[in-house]
């Protein structure tokens, strides 16, 4: 697997913060390295019948749409998933090549960034959280890479049951 790092190459809040969730995002990316398109669409736990490294992938992918897009900019939800199957991003990533699925989160994300670099660390949501509060979007970028760093845990385990592989 690739090697990648959590050393910020300038120690401001926002610099931390950015390199800590790209770190994630980097981390989620190696630990698909090598995976073949078949594996990427087994589910490995029994309790878990969507957890597959796609479904990760493209969860992840969908995640960050959802606080950037419809939480922070408050534009209207047009998520994959539905009151029905609120878990259909990780549904339907079976039906695509993993390659394509990372390409897409990076794609995404490199968007995201942009709108990061520009933007005020306290500049509120205009949408709102289930309570009602419109965070900040420091608050946005401490919690995707909580959730990014989550799943990193899941892509872990799903690659060392696929083929053993393990690390970084």
């Amino acid at each position: 697997m690739s090697r990648i790092t959590d050393m910020p190459p300038a120690w401001d809040e926002r610099t931390q913060l950015v390199t800590f969730l790209d770190y994630a995002r980097d981390t989620a990316r190696a630990k698909c390295e090598g995976v073949s398109a078949e594996n990427a669409r087994k589910a490995l736990l029994p309790g878990s019948p969507l957890m597959t490294m796609s479904g990760v992938i493209n969860h992840l992918r969908w995640v960050e749409y959802h606080w950037f897009q419809v939480v922070f900019l408050g534009e209207e939800d047009r998520g994959p998933w539905t009151d029905e199957d609120p878990d259909r991003e990780m549904r339907i990533a079976v039906d695509f090549p993993l390659t394509q699925l990372l390409d897409e989160y990076a794609e995404q994300s490199a968007r995201y960034r942009e709108l990061v670099a520009v933007t005020d660390l306290d500049t509120r949501a205009k949408g709102t959280v289930r309570d009602g509060l419109h965070v900040d979007l420091r608050w946005i970028l401490l919690h995707l890479t909580e959730e990014t760093a989550r799943h990193n845990g899941h892509l872990d385990i799903l690659r060392e049951m696929l083929d053993g592989t393990t690390g970084s």
